[in-house]
């Protein structure tokens, strides 16, 4: 299912959260919880605490027009490793990439923390910022 193609408002709103992902000191995760075991032994797995611009981040690229229901994450992983087409994508890919990083969370605690400390999503926003770029002098 193909979702609707993201304003120039909300490529900017995603874009905005470029210098606070990357900026000097910035830590994605505040503590690491958990990974204890009780009295009866059974073991509480840990779990990440985001920081806040982390959480508001992916909540952002939670939106519908920036999802790909289609998306196979084993291929949008392969996307996302590969620099040079993560350089040269267009909104499609983009899409399909930050879906696999919004949802694999759901499979791996820790995951959007190494998307950013990975600079996986400064490499999708700069490319997104680029495409907003390009869409704004079009317009002109």
């Amino acid at each position: 299912m193909r979702t609707r193609v993201p304003t120039p408002e909300e490529i900017a709103e995603l874009v905005a959260f470029l210098p606070r992902l990357y900026a000097e000191g910035f830590q994605p995760i505040k503590a690491w919880h958990g990974g204890t075991k009780d009295a009866q032994g059974a073991l509480t797995l840990p779990w990440p605490e985001y920081n806040d611009i982390v959480e508001a981040f992916f909540r952002t690229a939670s939106s519908d027009c920036w999802l790909d229901y289609d998306y196979r994450p084993e291929v949008a992983a392969q996307m996302l490793e590969d620099e040079d087409r993560v350089r040269n994508a267009g909104l499609d890919d983009i899409k399909t990439m930050l879906t696999f990083c919004v949802r694999g969370e759901r499979f791996s605690d820790g995951h959007w923390g190494a998307m950013v400390e990975g600079g996986y999503l400064r490499r999708l926003l700069e490319r997104l910022a680029e495409i907003g770029n390009i869409n704004r002098q079009e317009e002109r």
